[in-house]
């Protein structure tokens, strides 16, 4: 029965920061699974299953909200779904430890980057509105559904930077279009899961219950990620991409550092992320009085009319 809570409690929690941030609802689910035993092929499974289930009610909730450009999710998630598939049915019993801090090093990089600039500059809106080109979405869909079906969770914490750092979408509009998008990328990593691994060892009760537990936080988070200023969304998914991705670098066996060292690191993070949010915020409400500013300042009249 404590087992059935805590999973409700994580699929809960996960999806209410996938939902809102657009990643970490398979890195979540997928730590708990591993950290209690469970083979990884198995647990990828088991997420990708629940996850046919979340996902779908978040695209809903993100698009009874607004959040969603069809275009890219047509454009992302078909070969994102393609790569997922290879990926679960090929590649699921093979060994990541070179390809996950490869990845992982990518990622903390594009955190960074996310961190510095929307914590400094905030939405870059020069380019904002301009359609997202289908030969950048379609690689990036396979590059993300591929890592995500191997690695139990990926679609996000690729495609939500990258998406980001385009400048061509609001944050909002990224994370409802990446979480939408995930039904199909979930759907065919559990398709690719079952024709490589059969249903034996899967437990569906535990697919129910983190299953029941996202369905609750999914409209929650949609509304959410339409509240929260896009300065502070871009930080907080920089700082997110950022703490997630040194956690497994340092892990590694390229790193391979002490406990002590590692927790002192995300300590260091963790204060660096909560003052960028801090900043972003108050930079956020200096930029909404300037514009209240701009629009209740009285336009001159013309010369000759009073």
């Amino acid at each position: 029965m404590k087992t059935f809570v805590l999973l409700a409690l994580v699929g809960l929690g996960a999806q209410l920061v996938d939902g809102s941030l657009g990643m970490a609802y398979g890195v979540t689910s997928t730590t708990l699974l591993l950290a209690i035993g469970t083979n990884p092929a198995l647990a990828s499974a088991t997420i990708h299953l629940a996850e046919i289930g979340t996902t779908l009610a978040s695209g809903l909730s993100h698009w009874k909200f607004g959040n969603v450009d069809w275009k890219v999710v047509a454009k992302i998630g078909l070969p994102g779904a393609i790569g997922a598939f290879a990926g679960a049915t090929f590649l699921s019993n093979l060994p990541t430890e070179v390809a996950a801090p490869v990845m992982s090093l990518i990622l903390v990089s594009l955190g960074v980057y996310l961190l510095v600039r929307f914590s400094l500059r905030g939405l870059d809106r020069r380019n904002l509105g301009k359609p997202v080109r289908k030969r950048f979405l379609g690689p990036l869909g396979l590059v993300a559904g591929f890592v995500d079906a191997t690695g139990g969770g990926g679609w996000g914490p690729v495609g939500t930077p990258a998406l980001l750092a385009s400048g061509r979408m609001e944050p909002r509009k990224v994370i409802g279009s990446i979480d939408t998008s995930e039904f199909l990328v979930a759907l065919a990593a559990s398709l690719g899961f079952l024709v490589a691994l059969g249903s034996q060892g899967i437990n569906f009760a535990w697919v129910a219950v983190l299953l029941g537990g996202g369905l609750v936080a999914a409209p929650i988070a949609a509304w959410l990620v339409r509240h929260i200023p896009p300065r502070m969304l871009g930080s907080m998914v920089g700082g997110i991409i950022v703490l997630t991705n040194t956690r497994t670098l340092l892990k590694s066996d390229w790193i391979g550092a002490e406990d002590g060292t590692r927790y002192g690191v995300y300590a260091v993070i963790c204060v660096v992320w909560a003052a960028a949010v801090v900043w972003s915020f108050r930079e956020y409400r200096k930029d909404r009085a300037l514009e209240s500013a701009d629009v209740l300042t009285p336009q001159p009249s013309p010369v000759g009319i009073r």
